[in-house]
């Protein structure tokens, strides 16, 4: 039995929908990764993306490629196949509607020994989103994208790549996109929960290049399809502007059709899906020369099972979608002329993307107070950028974390990892903490009041190069039952408060510093 669903049916004149529309091009980022500078093309601005990620080299393709955005990309290292990932991290508007696009060509960048693209992850702050591999594409000559929807959390929004146990050399990117998308497309989806990543967008009877901005306000792409299927061509578009999630009304001057009054069966798509929910969302209009007395009324069924029935489709146009459709393997089409039709049935267009649901966010105080330490350390990490904690297997290199649905930080363990910098203060926001192991680094400055974290039981900051006195409120920590500060330069005696049974205290090669008082 499928689950419940919902369905829609709108016209182009939906009296809610007030869309003020223009050519200029959609606001957002345009990334041309690995560049050294600025780029115009097609009277648009691509950034180079240094101010959006710190890690990773960028790297000139030296195959020859006819698109700049794609003759360079960042590459990042695979070392021992670490499951890590590196993020670019971009200021957003908080609640509004990103379209996040990927684009990929290999070009050989990882050297003769690894002809073959790597495979690997992408990821969008906490939630994973989809495994990239573009190896049939590059064997055809052609780039790999990968598009979705999501709704920013926060601030800024990370997209990030990750190694996968797949992953054979060093993970790249060729160019990202980030599109604020209107309020209205899409907006049956509840982004709360759920984002939306695209698995197909055709333009059926469309036989050219790829429909996009300027004829897509959104600078979507709608690709061709055309099949075996009879082709109905028009000259008459009809207006969009209230067009359930506005497609360009390009893809409205070609449909695939019948050349009888009989059902149009269309293996869309043409590959199998795994088992999922997914956005279904099917787009028509009647624009050809035909009789006043004629009525084009469709059934539409998804592989057998009624998907929306009785619809009249007019020159005025109607859009049919569900937001959560379950499928899994072939998808088939049919739209039959219903009983009140005497004319074949046709379609214009369509888009399918998988239902995500979203993976979480790190608590905002855990994620805020690693920032903070983060920028408080001349080298940190290189994988510390993105979401802390989320996805569970791509959290930051000696960064633990609680499960369930409220994340957590309870464990850094960062030890002879050659850090420069000082302590931040801000560890001690971190209160779900149970262990700290910084040692054998080269921390400096003083030991911050780290009284707040009461469920510490491990401190370690031995071997490194802190000066100061040790804070006497380290006894206020009840849980604690190691403290080693070896080998440091601390000055001052040993407080009073840390002398205490259970508590294993470490302090020699600190040469200032006095025992506590008898």
């Amino acid at each position: 039995m499928y689950p419940p669903f919902l369905l829609f049916l709108s016209s182009l004149f939906l009296s809610f929908l007030s869309l003020s529309l223009s050519q200029q091009p959609p606001k957002g980022y345009l990334i041309d990764c690995g560049a050294s500078g600025k780029s115009v093309i097609d009277g648009r601005v691509w950034l180079p993306d240094h101010d959006f990620i710190s890690t990773g080299t960028a790297k000139n393709l030296t195959v020859s490629i006819l698109d700049p955005t794609l003759s360079t990309v960042r590459s990042f290292p695979l070392q021992n196949n670490l499951r890590r990932k590196f993020c670019y991290v971009a200021r957003v508007y908080r609640g509004a509607r990103y379209l996040v696009r990927t684009t990929y060509y290999y070009g050989g960048v990882n050297g003769l020994n690894f002809p073959s693209p790597p495979v690997f992850d992408q990821i969008v702050d906490g939630t994973f989103w989809k495994v990239v591999n573009t190896t049939e594409n590059y064997q055809k000559g052609l780039a790999s994208y990968y598009e979705a929807v999501f709704e920013a959390k926060g601030t800024t929004m990370s997209v990030c790549i990750a190694s996968n146990t797949y992953t054979e050399s060093d993970p790249f990117i060729s160019r990202l996109e980030m599109l604020i998308l209107g309020d209205s497309l899409y907006n049956t989806t509840n982004f709360d929960f759920n984002a939306l990543s695209l698995v197909a967008r055709h333009s059926f009877g469309h036989n050219g290049s790829i429909i996009r901005f300027p004829d897509d306000l959104f600078d979507r792409y709608w690709e061709p399809y055309e099949g075996n299927h009879f082709v109905l061509a028009s000259n008459k578009t009809p207006p969009v502007s209230g067009f359930w999630n506005i497609p360009p009304s390009k893809v409205f001057e070609r449909a695939v059709s019948t050349a009888q009054l009989e059902p149009l069966e269309l293996r869309w798509l043409p590959w199998s899906l795994p088992k999922s929910n997914y956005y279904i969302a099917l787009y028509f209009a009647d624009n050809s020369d035909s009789m006043p007395s004629s009525s084009r009324v469709l059934d539409i069924h998804v592989n057998d099972v009624r998907y929306y029935g009785n619809l009249n489709v007019t020159s005025e146009g109607a859009a049919v979608f569900s937001t959560r459709w379950p499928l899994d393997g072939p998808t088939k089409i049919t739209l039959s002329p219903a009983a009140n039709s005497n004319i074949s049935p046709l379609i214009n267009a369509g888009e399918i993307f998988d239902v995500l649901d979203l993976g979480g966010r790190t608590h905002t105080r855990d994620a805020r107070a690693l920032e903070e330490m983060k920028n408080s350390l001349r080298n940190p990490p290189l994988d510390w950028n993105g979401d802390p904690c989320l996805p569970l297997n791509y959290t930051w290199t000696g960064v633990t974390c609680s499960e369930g649905e409220r994340i957590r930080v309870t464990a850094l363990n960062l030890t002879s990892m050659g850090l420069l910098g000082s302590l931040s203060p801000s560890i001690a926001n971190l209160t779900a903490l149970s262990g700290i192991w910084l040692g054998n680094n080269s921390l400096s400055g003083v030991i911050p009041d780290l009284s707040s974290l009461k469920l510490l039981a491990i401190l370690h900051l031995n071997d490194n190069q802190l000066t100061g006195d040790i804070p006497s409120s380290l006894g206020d920590i009840e849980r604690l039952r190691e403290l080693f500060l070896q080998n440091n330069n601390l000055t001052g005696s040993i407080p009073d408060s840390l002398v205490r049974p259970g508590l294993d205290v470490r302090t020699s090669g600190n040469q200032f510093l006095s025992p506590a008082p008898s």
